[in-house]
């Protein structure tokens, strides 16, 4: 396994921002990813999966840890078996979707709308349009330094954009249990889908995907955000999205401080406008938190 220095976080984030890791690797064995975690947890080093970085910003100064990108076995998606998929946890759910679709199996169609991995998606129990991870998963195979085992949804703790999983895990394989559906139907839903997403969202913009989560209000963060008066405010390199308030775009060399005083501003104007203690959705990678 090649372990490599100073791999620029910047490259890997679809944001744009972020400085070195102090080491980067890629695992392409479930056995590979547990010596690599065994050798951070005796080199007492923070790990972090990059996934396809997306909901993910990452400290200017870079990340004094172990950053990991699953490959080979741990990025692909097995054939279909009845209503079961098998995906590592590195395998883009666009890939995912895909098979499941060749295979006749629906439930997957909401993963159109993330562009993340299979991994990803169970960490933050990412979904979309009504759906969500935590519906469609049978078990998924957790790694750390110590064990690998297979855990279900309740042991996960699957709630909103959230599970118990923490730092130092990594979810390796995602077992999906899915429904009958016949290809037109499947490709009709997605379409749908994206449609809805592309009339909404900044899809051909740099941005990690959304911004907060939707808070237990009459209002969705976007519309609280537009409210406010974000659309199209910037500091820096980084602009609150003018078609989307709860996305924040790289709009010329834009920094992760850019980012996070956006963020930061956003959750004053909330607070001061409509009493609500916004919660960020993207996860935050370094030294690094927001205001």
């Amino acid at each position: 396994m090649k372990i490599e220095e100073g791999v620029e976080l910047r490259r890997l984030t679809t944001i744009g921002t972020g400085g070195p890791a102090r080491a980067f690797a890629r695992p392409e064995t479930v056995e590979e990813l547990q010596k690599l975690l065994r050798w951070a947890d005796e080199h007492e080093l923070p790990v972090a999966p990059v996934g396809l970085g997306s909901n993910l910003l990452a400290a200017d100064d870079g990340f004094e840890g172990l950053v990991l990108k699953l490959a080979g076995d741990l990025a692909k998606v097995e054939g279909a078996d009845s209503e079961r998929l098998v995906a590592g946890g590195g395998a883009p759910l666009a890939v995912c979707l895909h098979r499941a679709r060749e295979a006749e199996l629906g439930g997957l169609e909401f993963a159109c709308a993330i562009p993340g991995t299979a991994g990803g998606g169970v960490w933050m129990n990412a979904g979309a349009y009504g759906g969500e991870i935590a519906g469609v998963m049978a078990k998924a195979l957790v790694v750390d330094a110590q064990s690998a085992r297979w855990l279900v949804p309740s042991q996960l703790g699957m709630d909103y954009r959230r599970s118990n999983l923490r730092p130092g895990q990594i979810v390796a394989t995602v077992e999906f249990h899915l429904t009958p559906r016949p290809v037109d139907e499947i490709k009709q839903i997605v379409a749908g889908m994206q449609e809805q997403r592309k009339d909404a969202q900044p899809t051909n913009k740099r941005t990690f995907g959304s911004v907060f989560k939707n808070p237990e209000h009459e209002l969705s963060a976007g519309r609280m955000l537009e409210l406010c008066g974000l659309k199209g405010y910037r500091l820096g390199g980084a602009m609150i999205s003018p078609k989307h308030a709860n996305f924040i775009e790289n709009a010329a060399a834009a920094t992760t401080a850019d980012c996070l005083a956006l963020m930061a501003e956003a959750r004053r104007r909330a607070r001061e406008a409509h009493g609500i203690e916004l919660e960020h959705e993207v996860v935050l990678m370094g030294d690094i938190a927001v205001e």
